[in-house]
């Protein structure tokens, strides 16, 4: 959402706009976070194929800098999805993650509790 500044009745305000700013998935991610920090973070954490570009950014450059992508794979103890899944959709990070060395986070084998 879009804001603007404005002084009503001699109070300054920050108002919302009905406009969109960014959508904060796939490209508008990262392109949210350099609006935010201007720079990529030094860590990322992602669970899904909206979150590629923001993983992708993050490493791209010759600074150190940490990606996770946390494989929701429990369907035990939280909800699991995957390639397959029809929400939070998960294909490219998996198949591309371990080129770009991002970390991928088993919520079944590497997370020792999963809270409901």
């Amino acid at each position: 959402m879009t804001t603007t500044y404005e002084v009503r009745n001699g109070t300054p305000l920050i108002v919302k706009q009905p406009e969109i700013d960014s959508i904060n998935d796939k490209v508008g991610k990262p392109v949210g976070i350099h609006r935010f920090i201007g720079c990529p973070p030094v860590i990322a954490v992602g669970n899904s194929d909206g979150d590629f570009e923001m993983l992708e950014w993050t490493t791209g450059g010759a600074d150190p800098r940490l990606a996770m992508i946390a494989h929701h794979d429990d369907d035990e103890h939280e909800w699991a999805y995957d390639r397959d899944s029809h929400i939070g959709r998960r294909v490219s990070g998996l198949v591309e993650g371990s080129r770009h060395g991002w970390k991928i986070i088993s919520m079944k084998n590497d997370w020792k509790r999963i809270d409901p």
